[in-house]
């Protein structure tokens, strides 16, 4: 089963309109909402040394051989309710039962500038750290304070054999996992069983996710990364979702052990079709949409993006995390149909030696 994704031959969602004179008028800035915050920055000082020669990256290893699985949070400086998790898993002192497990908190400098009076304001210092993620990107001259970061952190994302990037949403949305474009990427991703929402796409046009680093995304590499968004940036039950998702990463690969693991639950299964990317400042749905949100007649109209038309190429649409205020050149919405909803065989990753 193909989990490539594109467009299709002779469909799109975009669709040229004529537009009347007003509407070629930039609309004014939207401003944005207030978000709830249930949940305050975790006390990260005691993982900041130095513990494995990098700071802010703790590592453990058992005596028993097994997979290197890496748990990254806060790849976006104000997406905390991760880095609450792998504290959480610190302070209960979780060790590996075989295998390696290196927990890092990675964009240090954003979180270090989170208020709760913007807390917009620190995804990021000066380019988002989830579109740096390749090779020639991070062996480039060029410098800034996420690209240093990455670099400092690659020789643990070079070890990986299994990768969770923790992450959460800044509008409305059902949890779900970003499985990329690898058929194992996707099987990781099923194996979590919650959240059952399972997406393959193959990231973003401003640049390459974590998860999209050549390690994982080689179709022929035995690595497999999946992305976790687990729901509001703030909101408790987030990181709550977070915690169950990452024990059951952890037991599915063998480091944690457990005397009765829960149930496997059927994964609804979504393949990106087609990722709309903001061509126009002006770019404006035509009404709040959440992620997860289906729209059951093709051709229904999203959103209008200067003179063009954002329409449902085909029914039974899902969007998947709608941006509802996406600025030029970033990703406004995904469009995705159902893949599979059978439940997924209960095959572990990571069990053997690596």
């Amino acid at each position: 089963m193909s989990c490539g994704t594109g467009s299709r031959p002779g469909s799109s969602p975009r669709v040229r309109a004529r537009p009347k004179f007003l509407e070629t008028l930039p609309p004014p800035p939207q401003a944005l909402p207030t978000f709830a915050q249930e949940i305050a920055p975790p006390d990260l000082s005691p993982w900041l040394t130095d513990h494995c020669g990098i700071p802010g990256v703790v590592h453990h290893e058992a005596t028993r051989p097994g997979p290197h699985v890496v748990l990254t949070a806060l790849v976006h400086g104000n997406e905390f309710a991760g880095a609450i998790v792998l504290d959480r898993l610190l302070r209960e002192q979780v060790r590996p039962a075989c295998g390696r497990l290196s927990l890092v908190f990675a964009n240090l400098e954003a979180f270090a500038r989170f208020t709760p009076d913007n807390p917009v304001a620190s995804r990021f210092v000066e380019e988002d750290m989830n579109r740096v993620w390749n090779r020639q990107i991070l062996s480039s001259p060029r410098h800034s304070v996420e690209l240093d970061r990455a670099r400092a952190i690659q020789p643990v994302i070079e070890t990986a054999d299994i990768l969770m990037d923790l992450h959460s949403m800044l509008w409305p949305g059902a949890p779900l996992i970003l499985a990329g474009a690898t058929e194992s990427g996707r099987r990781l991703s099923t194996m979590i069983g919650d959240p059952s929402l399972v997406v393959s796409d193959h990231g973003h046009q401003a640049g390459p996710r974590l998860i999209d680093y050549e390690r994982f995304s080689d179709p022929a590499s035995p690595y497999a990364a999946c992305l976790l968004e687990a729901g509001a940036h703030w909101a408790a039950h987030t990181v709550e979702t977070t915690d169950s998702a990452v024990r059951a990463l952890l037991r599915h690969c063998g480091l944690l052990t457990a005397e009765a693991e829960p149930p496997a639950t059927p994964c609804h299964q979504l393949v990106v079709t087609d990722i709309v990317t903001a061509q126009t400042p002006c770019f404006r749905f035509v009404r709040p949409f959440q992620g997860g949100e289906v729209i059951r007649r093709r051709g229904t109209l999203l959103a209008q993006d200067g003179p063009d038309e954002i329409r449902t190429p085909y029914p039974d649409c899902m969007l998947v995390m709608p941006n509802l205020r996406p600025g030029r050149g970033q990703t406004a919405v995904r469009l995705a149909r159902t893949l599979s909803e059978r439940p997924q065989a209960t095959e572990r990753i990571g069990r053997q030696p690596v």
